[in-house]
């Protein structure tokens, strides 16, 4: 679930990342109001459900018909859940400004549920603090974007514009302890969640490279703008 909008009196127009179909919209009916049917904590950012929907291809808004959970509630089992609800925000809003109506993209969804069964739960708070820049570099390998990890003493400085190490500084480099700081976590993440071996940056050098790489993806993804839920999330890491 990455984002609802109010419709009619009582129904809401929900965009969806869903494993079969790609992202796409659907109106739920009987949300708002009393006695609604559907219960609202379904609908929260980057709620897993399983879903029964109507699937025109010739209409663009299409009805769910049934939906649940499709897990427990994992994240009432985290011990802090102001991070992880952070986080989830913080995902949730990269994802919906990130994402197109194309085709599916099971391997990028099954990241995701990874991220919500069992790195959220049982991921140490080191672990997690890392979890920001994984998200932003795995995505961004999905979406065909990744940055591309030529990082040499010759071209030791990122260009943001050209997605890759450069030699001489310009407008859109970073600084050279930035980029060192993005190249040591491009060789380090083996995994698709979390580095296996998480190494130590600062809180302050964590939020530079954040601010970095969404920086990054409005400059190659149109549409990419207006980003919030990261103030917050650096407020919450720290």
């Amino acid at each position: 679930m990455l984002h609802t909008t109010p419709y009619s009196e009582s129904s809401v127009v929900v965009k969806v990342f869903t494993r079969q179909l790609g992202l796409r919209s659907y109106i739920i009916k009987g949300v708002r109001g009393r006695g609604g049917r559907v219960k609202q904590n379904l609908l929260q950012p980057l709620s897993s459900l399983d879903m029964v929907v109507y699937d025109n291809p010739r209409t663009e808004l299409n009805y769910i018909k049934e939906l649940s959970p499709r897990h427990s509630d994992t994240l009432a089992l985290s011990s802090n859940q102001a991070i992880t609800h952070s986080l989830c925000f913080f995902m949730t809003e990269v994802l919906y400004k990130a994402l197109r109506e194309a085709e599916p993209m099971p391997a990028l969804f099954d990241y995701i549920d990874e991220i919500n069964t069992q790195t959220l739960t049982q991921s140490s708070n080191q672990a997690i603090s890392h979890l920001p820049i994984s998200f932003l570099l795995t995505v961004a390998r999905h979406l065909g974007i990744e940055p591309l990890d030529n990082y040499s003493s010759r071209e030791p400085l990122f260009d943001l514009q050209e997605g890759r190490f450069v030699s001489a500084p310009t407008e859109t480099t970073l600084s050279p302890d930035l980029s060192a700081l993005l190249h040591q976590y491009l060789s380090s993440f083996h995994s698709l969640s979390l580095p296996l071996t998480p190494f130590h940056s600062s809180p302050d050098d964590r939020t530079a490279l954040i601010n970095a790489l969404l920086n990054y993806y409005h400059l190659h993804l149109s549409g990419f703008s207006h980003f919030h839920s990261h103030e917050i999330l650096h407020t919450i890491l720290k």
